[in-house]
């Protein structure tokens, strides 16, 4: 008899996969009954009146449809215990925490440079007021949009656990969707993080994906890395 494929899920990354789904439904069946509650667990511009300190950590846990949890937890559920494993529960819970919190400070340092580029500042008075935005013409659109979109997603973090496989594994081979030949996690994972960058920079229209959240997540994973001196285990074959 086969074993599950769950069996073997580290409990740490077994956790997470579980409040991510219960967030998930909660945004369905609360969020539609109780819509303010829901308001203040996506993070928003620090700027914004919508923001509250407690969303860099709850925006991990809020998705913005059935593919983008569907992708973020078969990421978790794919490389998240083989890495739980090789730092340790506590060390990893840490990992993933900082990593998801790296990523909404570049992306709010980015956003913080969009705004500057539209008012000469990055915060502007009374961000609650629709006059406040007319007042910069034609970039009052923009200008709202970078105040009152809310960022979602466990991506940072699973950019940073992806960056800690890539450099604990390097030589681990990885099969990718419509590519028919395996391919080591050193070369497959740089090139997801220079296509982030990319298309961060770039800023496709109609692209709402914050690629910088991405790259923040995967230079504070490179950099935990390093800091803990963390390397492949001995034993692992």
């Amino acid at each position: 008899m086969n074993s599950s494929p769950f069996a073997n899920i580290s409990p740490v990354v077994k956790n997470l996969l579980i409040i991510n789904v219960l967030f998930f439904i909660g945004t369905y069946t609360l969020g539609s009954v109780i819509p303010d509650v829901i308001k203040y667990l996506p993070v928003y511009y620090f700027n914004s009146p919508n923001f509250r300190l407690w969303e860099v950590i709850t925006y991990m846990f809020m998705h913005g449809g059935f593919a983008h949890i569907f992708f973020n937890m078969f990421a978790l559920f794919s490389f998240g215990p083989i890495v739980e494993y090789s730092m340790g529960p506590k060390k990893f819970l840490s990992f993933y925490f900082i990593c998801g919190i790296g990523a909404i400070i570049l992306q709010m340092l980015v956003q913080a440079l969009e705004v500057h580029a539209i008012t000469g500042g990055i915060t502007i008075q009374h961000p609650g007021l629709d006059s406040s935005y007319l007042a910069y013409g034609a970039k009052a659109q923009s200008l709202y949009e970078l105040y009152n979109t809310p960022v979602v997603g466990a991506s940072g973090a699973i950019f940073g656990l992806l960056i800690a496989f890539g450099m604990l594994f390097p030589n681990m081979e990885l099969m990718i969707l419509f590519l028919p030949v395996p391919i080591k996690a050193k070369y497959i994972i740089p090139v997801y993080v220079v296509l982030e960058l990319f298309l961060g920079v770039k800023q496709f229209s109609g692209d709402s994906v914050a690629h910088f959240a991405h790259l923040g997540g995967a230079i504070l994973g490179y950099i935990m890395v390093k800091y803990w001196r963390l390397q492949r285990p001995n034993n692992f074959y």
